[in-house]
């Protein structure tokens, strides 16, 4: 899992996307002093050689959300690390970012504002393109989703090219 702090502003706009393939999550130090249970965790995350192509490692979560203890560990980390920093939302990132974003939201109290692949929100969005590191890809949002200023915390489950987050970051930002 990934994650990014957003300062969000100004005003809003729109533009096309294409379609294409996602990105495949990943296990991530994050600079900080080993936390035991980063070890339960990165044992509950599959490594699937190949998938969804040749030369991808693909990293499974599926035996995490499977290990409740591992999950609610999972959660709480990114719970600790963000409660009382005045974060006023949470964008996930589909699909994965729905999984731990809204419960990571709930926990400090922010909102959640979910970020999708193309024509999947009803109603008016935003949406920004970007390329992958094997094809490219487009998240929309909806319009008004943030407010100018507020600190938003994006959810991804890994961070590869860096094509998704920057994206993310770009629609929370408009």
């Amino acid at each position: 899992m990934g994650e990014e702090e957003n300062n969000n502003s100004s005003s809003k706009n729109s533009g096309g996307c294409d379609g294409g393939m996602v990105e495949a999550p990943a296990a991530k130090e994050n600079g900080r002093a080993a936390d035991p249970r980063l070890q339960a965790i990165s044992d509950a995350i599959r490594v699937v050689p190949h998938f969804p192509m040749p030369g991808i490692m693909f990293n499974d979560i599926t035996e995490l959300l499977l290990r409740p203890a591992v999950f609610k560990d999972a959660v709480d980390m990114f719970v600790e690390r963000y409660r009382g920093m005045g974060i006023a939302a949470v964008a996930g990132i589909e699909a994965r970012g729905f999984i731990f974003g809204p419960a990571i939201a709930l926990a400090i109290g922010a909102k959640f504002i979910p970020l999708r692949k193309p024509k999947k929100l009803p109603g008016e969005v935003i949406s920004e393109t970007y390329v992958l590191e094997y094809g490219t890809d487009c998240l929309e949002m909806h319009v008004g989703a943030t407010e100018p200023g507020e600190r938003v915390v994006v959810v991804d489950d890994l961070v590869a090219t860096g094509g998704t987050l920057s994206a993310a970051i770009k629609l929370l930002g408009e």
